[in-house]
């Protein structure tokens, strides 16, 4: 059984066992950070798809409109002349073959990697090691383009990549604790709008069954999923 320290069990008085407006559950998880570093805000949605059907495999991106609070770092995988353009837009490591060769070693300092479609037959041979870590390019994402200036600044600027995970839950970070109520009130109502936009057309029966916030080393705070419809 799992031990809660003392801090955390003091923090999780002030979350009641209820759903809570968004609003609402943003002041919860911003009381609750009582960590000494900078927490992350994360959310998890559960859904009622089923990941293994492959029309129902839910992915796709959101542009928070504040970011998450952290500098992402960029691998963009392209020969010249994508290369100067990837540079240009402010990637911060670029080149082909010499990193192919650093991610088979075992290298991966990066977030996020994008890649030209010409690369791809290369790249995706390192698919085995990519995969499991969340970092193989994909065009539904919008990692896998000829535009990767375009891409790379979009990154930066606070596009997220999310996916379903095999229970049917999306996980994602939207945003830091000391963000303003405000901003991590609009980046929550950015994602969930996103993820209703893509609900599966083959998806029988409750869409959104629960959505939960919390920070890293904060409790869950559950938020009303009636109240999605309306953003």
């Amino acid at each position: 059984m799992r031990t809660r320290s003392k801090r955390y069990k003091a923090v999780a008085t002030k979350v009641e066992n209820k759903s809570y407006t968004i609003a609402e559950a943003v002041q919860k998880v911003k009381e609750t950070a009582s960590a000494k570093f900078a927490e992350a805000v994360d959310i998890a949605v559960r859904l009622g798809v089923d990941p293994k059907k492959a029309d129902q495999a839910l992915r796709g991106t959101v542009a928070l409109p504040h970011g998450i609070g952290k500098e992402v770092r960029v691998l963009v995988i392209a020969k010249p002349p994508k290369d100067d353009e990837a540079k240009a837009a402010g990637a911060d490591h670029v080149g082909y073959q010499d990193y192919l060769d650093k991610i088979q070693q075992g290298w991966a300092d990066i977030d996020v990697i994008i890649a030209t479609p010409d690369v791809m037959g290369e790249l995706g041979k390192l698919g085995r090691i990519l995969g499991p870590r969340g970092l193989m390019p994909n065009p539904k994402s919008g990692t896998v383009t000829s535009e990767v200036g375009k891409a790379v600044k979009e990154v930066k600027a606070g596009k997220i990549e999310f996916r379903v995970d095999k229970a049917g839950i999306v996980h994602a970070t939207v945003g830091k604790a000391t963000f303003g109520q405000a901003q991590l009130v609009e980046n929550i109502q950015s994602f969930l709008a996103t993820i209703v936009r893509l609900k599966p057309s083959t998806a029988k029966g409750t869409y959104i069954k629960s959505i939960a916030l919390s920070t890293t080393m904060g409790p869950g705070v559950h938020i009303d999923r009636n109240e999605v419809a309306a953003h």
